[in-house]
């Protein structure tokens, strides 16, 4: 499973990860291009359905967004593909930064930040165009959505309580009780670790059970064709950060003739089962440790919670030990202190995520893991947290052309138009990726997979089957580990980070091969993801790609 991808901070000082008026008459993509193939008869798109021909009509009304410089909207899709007659509906917000020479633009660039579970219009209005090269930013609209459940979807997935429902269930404050290993290896460990995984899975049931259902990347993926032919393009044009390398193959898949041009960075290999995900990612983030601990100095300087790269290893794995014994110390005004301090899972998913942009989290990481050394784990604590944007009353539906928005909760399933959650990207996390991968539903297959976990990554592989607990008991999805079936699409460029510790470079390998005409470019660096953050022969070439639909030579490198 994924470790949550962080959204991309306003990128206006300092690089970063991951991660209206009316519509303009548009320019569709060019008819041909490399490796263009016919267009496939209409009684093979799936889009061609007569019971879609209303979402399929409708055209965006524009209105400024709350952050001024950006356009804002609403599309509806259908909640059931297979019956979207039955008035069950999401809404889905849609933003906008328009292209910078108007004159010479090129159409709509739409972009996923990633995740699961990161909300588009948000990452948009922190400042996420500027992510995106000066050529492409001046030729193209960049549009980005909330995939449905995720954000301010209506409705919204949830995994926990309200406050009212909290309230009338007056649950104690949750006590961390010690017993969170990263390698369960007792009767008693792996007790407690599947019923925590059943609990977990029970509450995303109870608050959001009629949505389970209708949030994988299948979905997503005719959603965005849909949003496609809202912006009125002809074809789409789309770059796609870690998750969204899933989101865009799919879309390949289900609409080969409609990809004008498609950037995949930081990819995500579909072909893998379950476990499979679980080695290559864990992998990972164990290679990337050792490259912290390696050119920790390069980076962090004097800030290094120690004086070797072995002694930094040795602090690490030492912290992990102290924590499985006991959680570590924080303040009283810590996130952390209502279970008792950091248990080792928290520690590790911690310094997993500052892996993720070097350049940004290295020297924080660095005085955090010094200060818990020394007996106060707050900083390390505090290194994930993100204030949640503020809760706003939902605005009520914008009626679109030829689709009244009716009502799209579902009764008893805690997500309803006048009650968002404030921040669910962990509930959209969890959701889709259980969806999307078959999960076995026998536990002897985890404890199974625990030995080959340590072996390939230590406690960072043990952990990350742990974790995959809660998708035992998760409704099943259609989708299977498969090779990419996406004949007669064009060449899409897929960007792989040599030390990326979230999406492995051997999947990016392994995607670019799989995609006809598939190309690669090679980022050599450390962190999560390049365009953006790569520097300017990534950008270049990428910004050549989408703009002039330049090939990639093989064996390209940044």
């Amino acid at each position: 499973m994924n470790h949550p991808v962080r959204r991309r901070p306003a990128l206006v000082t300092a690089l970063a990860l991951a991660c209206s008026v009316a519509l303009t008459s548009c320019t569709a993509g060019p008819a041909t291009g490399p490796g263009r193939a016919a267009a496939s008869p209409a009684s093979a798109d799936p889009a061609s359905r007569p019971d879609l021909k209303a979402f399929y009509g409708q055209r965006l009304r524009w209105t400024d967004c709350d952050t001024e410089g950006y356009v804002c909207a609403r599309l509806t899709v259908p909640r059931d593909y297979d019956a979207p007659g039955n008035g069950k509906r999401f809404v889905l917000p849609v933003a906008r930064a328009e292209a910078g020479k108007p004159e010479r633009r090129i159409g709509s660039l739409v972009y996923n930040p990633g995740g699961p579970g990161a909300a588009g219009v948000q990452s948009l209005e922190e400042g996420m165009d500027e992510a995106f090269g000066r050529a492409a930013r001046d030729r193209f609209d960049i549009v980005t959505f909330d995939p449905r459940g995720v954000g301010a979807s209506v409705p919204a997935l949830t995994c926990t309580a309200s406050e009212d429902e909290a309230e009338e269930e007056e649950e104690e404050p949750p006590v961390s009780e010690g017993v969170a290993p990263l390698h369960p290896r007792t009767e008693e460990e792996r007790t407690a670790a599947a019923e925590g995984a059943r609990a977990a899975t029970e509450d995303c049931e109870r608050h959001s059970g009629g949505l389970l259902r209708h949030v994988g990347t299948q979905d997503a993926a005719r959603d965005l064709d849909v949003l496609r032919a809202a912006l009125g393009e002809r074809e789409l044009t789309y770059l796609g950060w870690s998750y969204g390398t899933s989101l865009g193959t799919a879309y390949a898949e289900l609409f080969p003739s409609r990809v004008r041009a498609m950037v995949l960075d930081g990819a995500i290999d579909p072909s893998l089962d379950w476990s499979q995900r679980v080695l290559s990612q864990s992998a990972g983030f164990r290679r990337s440790v050792d490259d912290y601990a390696d050119h920790c100095t390069e980076i962090a300087g004097d800030s290094c919670p120690a004086d070797s790269p072995d002694a930094i290893r040795a602090l690490i794995e030492g912290l992990y030990t102290r924590a499985e014994r006991e959680p570590l110390p924080v303040s009283e005004d810590s996130s952390y202190a209502e279970y008792g301090g950091m248990d080792a899972t928290a520690v590790l998913d911690a310094v997993s995520m500052a892996m993720y942009t070097p350049e940004d989290q290295w020297e924080p990481l660095s005085r955090a893991l010094a200060a818990a050394d020394a007996g106060d784990a707050t900083e390390l604590g505090a290194l994930d947290e993100e204030e949640p944007a503020p809760a706003e009353e939902d605005p009520a539906p914008e009626e679109t052309d030829e689709v009244t928005e009716e009502d799209s909760g579902d009764e008893g399933s805690g997500a309803t138009e006048d009650l968002t959650p404030d921040d669910n990207e962990g509930a959209a996390l969890t959701a889709v990726n259980c969806l999307d991968v078959p999960h076995p539903r026998d536990l002897d297959a985890y404890w199974d997979a625990l030995p080959r976990a340590e072996k390939a990554a230590g406690v960072y592989g043990t952990a990350g089957v742990t974790a995959e607990l809660t998708c035992r008991g998760w409704p099943s999805g259609g989708r299977t580990p498969h090779r990419v079936d996406a004949d007669g699409v064009v060449p899409v460029l897929v960007v792989g980070t040599t030390g990326d510790p979230s999406t492995p470079y051997e999947e990016a390998v392994s995607l670019a091969d799989q995609f006809p005409g598939g190309m690669l470019l090679t980022y050599e660096g450390m962190g999560h993801t390049a365009y953006g953050r790569g520097g300017a022969c990534v950008t270049e070439k990428v910004d050549a790609y989408l703009v002039g639909l330049k090939p990639v030579r093989p064996g390209a490198t940044c």
